[in-house]
């Protein structure tokens, strides 16, 4: 996968996290100027979400999806400012069970995907959430780790 659709597949994830129509009212951007920042289509090549509204977004989001992409490409891992920091987490335990728990769903996921020899576009999106989430349950458990070490 090439640098410009991993990171068009994000700012639709982003857009998609945050709803189609809440993604326009936060923005002011239409339906139509949102779809071509993630088009794949050869005419939208050149046109990437700016700044700007990533941040918007990213802000009403659950997760930062393009800066999590972003990061990705350069070999960064993220972790959250502690200060903005809303943990349902309770502690590591807790958190090692959500990691055993996410984790067997992204393996059913796989099981079910790959049953027929070959992963549907859909599968992957499924599996790619199950990602998404295991990635939210590490840093948690990255949180409550450097809680404990300080």
């Amino acid at each position: 996968m090439s640098v410009s659709s991993y990171l068009k597949k994000h700012s639709e994830a982003l857009v998609k996290d945050v709803g189609i129509e809440a993604a326009c009212k936060i923005t002011g951007k239409s339906k139509a100027t949102l779809g071509r920042y993630y088009s794949d289509s050869d005419e939208h090549d050149d046109r990437f979400m700016p700044i700007d509204v990533v941040a918007e977004l990213e802000a009403a989001a659950r997760f930062p999806h393009v800066t999590a992409a972003l990061a990705d490409l350069k070999g960064i891992t993220l972790s959250y400012d502690g200060e903005r920091h809303n943990a349902t987490s309770k502690g590591v335990n807790q958190d090692v069970v959500a990691l055993a728990q996410r984790f067997a769903m992204l393996m059913s996921e796989y099981n079910q995907a790959i049953a027929d020899g070959r992963i549907s576009a859909n599968e992957a999106k499924r599996m790619l959430r199950e990602t998404i989430a295991i990635q939210q349950v590490l840093l948690e458990m990255k949180l409550n780790l450097e809680d404990e070490v300080s």
